[in-house]
């Protein structure tokens, strides 16, 4: 890191539960440290029954100016926050906060924009495409409306919660943009494939969807950053499609909530 730490260091925290497996400290320092900022991003780790009171404390140290949100509290924090963007209001999550002059919390949302983006790097254009998106969760939910957003012929959503899908579907269908719908484990007639769910982490996991009908055609992503190329992109990889892997989707995300916390 090429700032020191010191008293003047300003000071965010990445919040989960668990957060061993987050790569952000290190990522977001740097490029806060390339932008001149001598600014460090602490993990902490936090139940969800703690969330709140951890938040409350935290907030009266006066060098604390961040907090980025990952799983589970995605949808929690925007309850916290005084002010929002359109977008996370719209999909009732946040994945950045930021101090409002008061001291309260201004929260946005940079998932989706940050992985329609990288998809735009790795040579895929979403509009007027077929999607099918694996996992209605918090960042399910943020790629899910950017794909709308972006243009998407149609959107099938599958996810093995029924209600939390039902009700990411009937939002999005509400936009009128285009056809959303309820989707399953079968890519078959769509040309873009994505997994926005933690299946694939683990590696007794299965693939979250039927992999044997993976055509070359296809576009496939994956939210996952580790493994760095998880059993679904391997093996769409061997389909010969085009893919995109959670490390693309990773570093857009940092520069997108390095802007927003550097931002006046």
């Amino acid at each position: 890191m090429s700032e020191p730490l010191s008293g003047a260091t300003r000071v965010h925290f990445i919040v989960g539960d668990p957060i061993a497996q987050v790569k952000s400290p290190a990522g977001v320092s740097q490029a806060f440290h390339d932008k001149g900022h001598n600014a460090y991003v602490m993990p902490a780790h936090v139940a969800p029954a703690q969330l709140a009171a951890w938040l409350a404390g935290v907030s009266l140290a006066q060098n604390v100016d961040g907090v980025i949100v990952t799983v589970p509290h995605k949808f929690a924090c925007h309850d916290l926050c005084a002010s929002t963007s359109d977008r996370a209001a719209f999909l009732h999550i946040v994945n950045t906060m930021r101090r409002n002059p008061d001291g309260s919390w201004h929260g946005d949302m940079f998932d989706g924009l940050g992985f329609v983006s990288a998809m735009q790097d790795n040579g895929c254009q979403p509009a007027g495409k077929k999607a099918l998106l694996v996992g209605a969760g918090g960042a399910g939910s943020a790629i899910a409306h950017a794909l709308v957003v972006a243009g998407v012929s149609s959107l099938a959503i599958h996810d093995p919660d029924a209600a939390r899908r039902s009700t990411l579907v009937d939002r999005l269908a509400g936009l009128g943009k285009c056809p959303v719908t309820h989707g399953s484990a079968d890519p078959t007639g769509f040309d873009i494939v994505l997994n926005a769910s933690p299946v694939g982490m683990q590696a007794s996991d299965p693939i979250p969807v039927d992999a044997d009908k993976l055509q070359a055609a296809m576009f496939v992503g994956c939210v996952i950053t580790a493994p760095a190329i998880t059993p679904l992109i391997a093996a769409a990889r061997a389909k010969g499609c085009q893919t995109m892997t959670g490390a693309h989707m990773f570093g857009r995300v940092r520069d997108l909530m390095v802007d927003f916390l550097l931002e006046k």
